[in-house]
């Protein structure tokens, strides 16, 4: 897509982040990449309410262009496509159950199957650091080494992927993920899969879909 394409697409996922239950308010962020640059939402502005002209333009070095200032996690995207040549978007989060999670600062170990969807066997929760800050964008790159998602302790969640569309799909999975696990442990301990057991989960999501790595589920 062209950058007016990307604009539009990157403005409705920020409204569909609203939508499907992700984030409320100015909460959150979402961007795509750009040549070598990436285009993000902007700081302080309701998700539900944004426009293709609104989306901010950022190279490499953090530079931005225009009248409104990026989202104050720009570095977290800029350092995940600098890091992951594969990922072409990236979504962050303050979903309720992700944030009941995070603030517990727990993994999500092998519950359920679908764990799998974020790259491994276990989703991680990265270390606490103070928003907006480099620290923060190299904890969240530590947590999703081999991932495509994490949680950030007393944050969120940061999905990437492949593509907006995908990528938005991977944080609503593991939204419910979170509730799903959160709502499993007020019953008692929840039984794991062992690494034999989620091995052959990963490998059947190889194979699994229309397109590949993108689509996981049954």
């Amino acid at each position: 897509m062209n950058e007016t394409e990307l604009r539009s697409a990157l403005a409705a996922t920020a409204r569909q982040t609203v939508s499907q239950g992700l984030n409320k308010g100015a909460s959150g962020n979402v961007s795509v990449r750009l040549g070598e640059g990436f285009l993000i939402t902007p700081s302080g502005l309701p998700n539900d309410t944004l426009q293709p002209d609104q989306m901010v333009v950022v190279d490499m070095a953090g530079r931005s262009s225009g009248s409104l200032k990026p989202s104050s996690e720009w570095r977290i995207h800029r350092d995940i496509y600098h890091a992951r040549p594969e990922v072409d978007a990236v979504v962050h989060a303050h979903s309720l159950h992700a944030v009941s999670l995070a603030c517990l600062r727990r993994d999500i170990p092998a519950f359920h199957y679908m764990v799998a969807a974020a790259g491994g066997k276990d989703i991680r929760c990265a270390d606490y650091v103070t928003f907006g800050t480099q620290a923060l964008s190299d904890a969240v790159l530590v947590a999703l080494q081999d991932r495509r998602a994490c949680l950030m302790a007393n944050h969120g969640l940061v999905a990437v992927g492949a593509s907006l569309d995908a990528t938005l799909s991977l944080a609503v999975e593991v939204e419910e993920l979170c509730a799903q696990y959160w709502r499993a442990t007020l019953m008692g301990e929840p039984v794991l899969l062992n690494d034999s057991e989620m091995d052959e989960v990963l490998e059947s999501f190889k194979h699994y879909g229309q397109r590949g790595d993108d689509q996981h589920g049954a």
